[in-house]
């Protein structure tokens, strides 16, 4: 058994028997390897966002959490590369990691066969519109505020180059005809809405505070202006 075929199986195994564990030796019994082998396998899965725990002592071993791994997938590789065809038209959103974390999580739960078939198809289809540049990725710092209604504090550049320290109480993404995206919210500075555009953005970190609730509604003419036609940056 290569080891990819092994993780594969190692994650298998233990949702079957979750919740009770497997130990590392019979594992490595399981699949014929040594038990040093199988700790490096589980490292490999944990690190790749498989939720494995581990305990020590006399009774411990591994175990997954049954309820946040997916059972086998029974997506065809051209399912699961039309999905990742899809899903890479988010480049240079703020949503760009979230789509690379799920194809990765699809991918990791089918079949070993088939997850080889969606690989090698995907490597055969090329996009001939994508950017030339890499688009810098959002911080999930901004995400998370907008989550948790986080003031958050940015280091922003203006469309003149000016550098300025605000404090923003966060609402929403928005963009122009997806040429670019915005944070919306409410500038502490300008006392005002603003749209921030998020490659201006230096730098962006939470002050922990939690921000007022704005309606979605009160920034849906900000929004509409900012969508059809050009912004008023700050």
């Amino acid at each position: 058994m290569n080891r990819t075929d092994r993780l594969y199986a190692i994650v298998e195994d233990l949702r079957a028997v979750a919740p009770r564990r497997r130990s590392a030796r019979e594992l490595a019994a399981r699949y014929e390897v040594s038990t040093r082998t199988i700790a490096r396998d589980i490292d490999a899965l944990t690190q790749a966002g498989v939720p494995i725990y581990a305990d020590t002592g006399r009774r411990g071993g591994y175990a997954v959490d049954k309820a946040m791994t997916l059972p086998p997938l029974n997506f065809t590789p051209a399912e699961a590369t039309a999905l990742a065809v899809a899903l890479g038209r988010v480049d240079g959103t703020p949503f760009a990691h979230a789509a690379r974390s799920a194809i990765h999580k699809v991918v990791t739960a089918m079949s070993a066969r088939d997850a080889a078939g969606a690989r090698d198809l995907a490597d055969r289809v090329q996009l001939l519109d994508r950017p030339a540049d890499e688009p810098r990725p959002v911080p999930s710092v901004i995400q998370d505020a907008i989550v948790d209604r986080r003031v958050l504090r940015l280091t922003y550049l203006d469309r003149d180059g000016g550098r300025t320290e605000r404090e923003v109480e966060p609402v929403r993404f928005a963009t122009v005809r997806g040429k670019h995206w915005y944070l919306v919210g409410w500038c502490r500075l300008r006392r005002a809405e603003r749209a921030f555009r998020l490659d201006r953005i230096v730098h962006a970190g939470t002050t922990g505070e939690p921000a007022p609730a704005h309606r979605h509604e009160d920034f849906a003419l900000r929004t509409c202006d900012l969508v059809d036609r050009t912004p008023a940056l700050p």
